[in-house]
């Protein structure tokens, strides 16, 4: 398998600038990972700390209502409405990183071959 390719299913499918750290490219592969893992905290975090609140709200009311599946919807979506626009910030950040990740990956290995093809061929 090509090295472009390699470094674009690996930025693709395990994480974006893992293609870019093994292309050896380690200022842009550094980059990209700190950043999708600081989107992937931050969207975490969030979903944990709303998936608390609801539980403590659920626990906290001693009626049997609050296990009523309509009751714990309107709970969830009271406990995020304020972080809808962060959050969607943060996701297009991470899916803009994840894209960057496969397609300069993908790019850099292809400029790797050329140089390795040229250098191939004056050997010879």
């Amino acid at each position: 398998m090509k090295r472009s390719i390699k470094a674009a299913l690996l930025s693709g499918l395990v994480f974006p600038g893992i293609g870019h750290l093994y292309l050896k490219r380690y200022i842009h592969g550094t980059i990209l990972c700190m950043a999708s893992a600081s989107a992937v905290y931050y969207i975490v975090s969030v979903a944990v700390t709303t998936a608390l609140e609801v539980v403590e709200k659920i626990q906290s009311e001693s009626s049997g209502a609050a296990s009523d599946m309509a009751a714990i919807t309107d709970l969830v979506s009271q406990q995020s409405s304020g972080t809808e626009q962060p959050m969607n910030i943060v996701t297009i950040v991470f899916v803009v990183c994840w894209v960057i990740g496969i397609v300069d990956s993908y790019w850099q290995g292809r400029v790797q071959e050329k140089a390795e093809q040229v250098m191939g061929g004056k050997e010879r």
